[in-house]
């Protein structure tokens, strides 16, 4: 065995996990290869070592070595070699997942290897409403683990449908007067978008799942304990437009009936940001990504902040914090274009680390996530100029999507933010039932302190 990849007598809990896993990548390498001129196709042979100037077209799916010295080495930038796919592609194909990086996922995402998402993880997926109605830019969600990543997708789709797609008015009409094919080019371009920006503006990883026929054997590394991850096929783009086409093209992994899509979806994302980056995005107070709760599989906040900001920031506040131990604990660095606002009923307001920082409360677009009392929903305006013009915010319509199969059409609340407060109790106590605030109004209050809200006729539910 080459002495580079020989593991030294040394304690392995002392190993560097990078080291460790780059050892692991090089060793798995290596079997793929094996296996490919093994298994491979009847046209290929091994020939010179450097294929590096052999055109894509005529490598088809094989995997990309980097040649030194009669040796192979990984490219310093990759954690396995997956096929570059060309927008103009005529013959598409993944590059089945190693037990490495498999591994590697797993643990990123779970922090074991024993754990599975359960059926309310694999039955979700991206489904609109009905196209041309009240609710046609909307996403139908159920509860469970899934409903943050849906509901952070959803905030995304808002804002392509109002501000981002040329030739459309930023208004509600516009939001509910969408065919089936432009829920679509929606969904694409959102779903690409999100990955491209996890991948720091240089590449996407989309992946969905093969056949169990498809399966190589592998050797004797368990991986997965549901048979899932192993059946991925990954496909590696450098350019977003392309990213955007194949996502299109392929929608049906990503929202029909019984395709895993979020799952497949929560897939891309960290691979397309990356194990490495991940690492450094997160602190000692998140090592991975999701997290068993009350019988539940739920997101940690790193996954809401990937999907909002491009980052696997661990916390809601701005910028970098002293935790109890003197660690440094990981904020959101720059302003999202999606917000975020936080409120439950169980936090302390004195609780300062737990509370939104500005960089989410104020984003680019008028449209926020919201998690009230660990429930997701969406808060939005129509009006681009909201945060950018503070004559805008003194009275000004929201409308709130809850997510609940009972909502039938978005909510219209009208904001005050210059009232007096004996104003606001009196407007909120004429509901009757001496009521006072709804969690909602406890959430917008976080953004805008003494806001009066006006249900306008709509009994709160939140």
């Amino acid at each position: 065995m080459d002495p580079e990849i020989s593991v030294q007598e040394q304690n392995p809990l002392e190993l560097d996990l990078n080291e460790i896993t780059r050892k692991l990548l090089f060793l798995d390498q290596w079997r793929g290869v094996l296996r490919y001129y093994r298994l491979g196709s009847s046209h290929t042979t091994p020939q010179n070592h450097d294929d590096s100037h052999i055109p894509a077209e005529e490598t088809g799916d094989r995997p990309r070595m980097f040649w030194s010295q009669g040796r192979g080495q990984l490219p310093p930038s990759s954690v396995c070699s997956i096929p570059r796919l060309s927008v103009n592609s005529s013959k598409l194909h993944g590059f089945p997942i190693s037990p490495a990086m498999a591994t590697m996922l797993q643990k990123s995402i779970f922090g074991n290897m024993n754990q599975v998402l359960g059926g309310d993880w694999r039955k979700a997926h991206f489904k609109f409403h009905d196209p041309f109605s009240d609710l046609a830019f909307a996403l139908q969600v159920e509860k469970g683990g899934a409903q943050s990543i849906q509901m952070a997708v959803q905030g995304s789709i808002i804002k392509y449908l109002l501000f981002t797609r040329e030739g459309k008015d930023c208004s509600l009409h516009s939001l509910c007067n969408l065919s089936q094919r432009e829920q679509e080019q929606a969904l694409a371009a959102v779903l690409a978008g999100i990955l491209w920006a996890a991948g720091a503006a240089q590449k996407a990883i989309v992946c969905w799942l093969s056949s169990i026929k498809d399966i190589h054997s592998t050797g004797t590394l368990d991986y997965s304990s549901d048979n899932f991850i192993e059946r991925l096929q990954l496909f590696e783009f450098s350019e977003k437009e392309a990213t955007e086409k194949f996502v299109y093209d392929h929608l049906q992994c990503f929202k029909g009936e019984g395709s895993h899509g979020v799952i497949l979806f929560l897939y891309s994302l960290v691979l397309s940001r990356t194990f490495e980056r991940l690492q450094k995005d997160l602190d000692t107070t998140t090592t991975h990504l999701l997290q068993s709760q009350a019988g539940s599989v739920l997101c940690r906040q790193a996954v809401l902040n990937l999907i909002l900001t491009g980052r696997a920031s661990p916390n809601v506040f701005s910028g970098s914090e002293e935790g109890t131990s003197e660690e440094t604990l990981h904020g959101v660095l720059a302003r999202s274009d999606v917000g975020y606002l936080q409120w439950s009923k169980d936090t302390s307001a004195g609780d300062r680390l737990s509370q939104a920082g500005s960089m989410l409360k104020t984003p680019a677009f008028p449209i926020w996530l919201c998690n009230i009392n660990r429930n997701y929903s969406i808060l939005f305006c129509t009006n681009r100029q909201l945060l950018s013009d503070w004559k805008m915010e003194r009275v000004f319509d929201l409308y709130f999507y809850s997510g609940q199969p009972s909502q039938r059409k978005p909510v219209r609340l009208t904001i005050d933010t210059h009232s007096h407060h004996w104003e606001r109790e009196h407007h909120e106590d004429k509901h009757g039932s001496g009521r006072r605030s709804s969690s909602l109004e406890m959430a917008i209050r976080t953004k805008w302190r003494e806001a009066t809200i006006n249900w306008n006729g709509s009994i709160p539910f939140c």
